[in-house]
């Protein structure tokens, strides 16, 4: 398991931020804490009795601001690729220089 904030911050996710899971993907929400991300890409957390599960980012929300600015549980999966996305618009990468020139 991966639990550095690099590794988290791949996805978008901070080390104990709160997520929210579903049971068999039925039922009410349940809060948890994020705990790191395995390496085939789940998203470990620990929920309220402090168990450890791993879920696929698709089954699992995060708060995020909304369009107005509102905090708002969104899908972690669409988190993860907002949050690639905004590396497109940093600084541009400098050309390799060639010997001589």
């Amino acid at each position: 398991m991966h639990c550095s904030p690099a590794a988290l911050a791949r996805l978008g996710l901070r080390p104990g931020e709160p997520i929210r899971f579903r049971r068999n993907n039925k039922g009410r929400w349940i809060v948890g804490k994020v705990a790191g991300i395995e390496t085939d890409g789940s998203v470990t957390l620990r929920d309220p009795d402090g168990s450890a599960r791993s879920l696929r980012p698709e089954f699992v929300e995060i708060k995020r601001p909304g369009s107005r600015g509102r905090l708002r549980w969104s899908v972690v999966s669409d988190v993860a690729v907002t949050w690639e996305q905004l590396e497109l618009f940093g600084p541009e990468p400098t050309a390799p220089r060639l010997f001589g020139l």
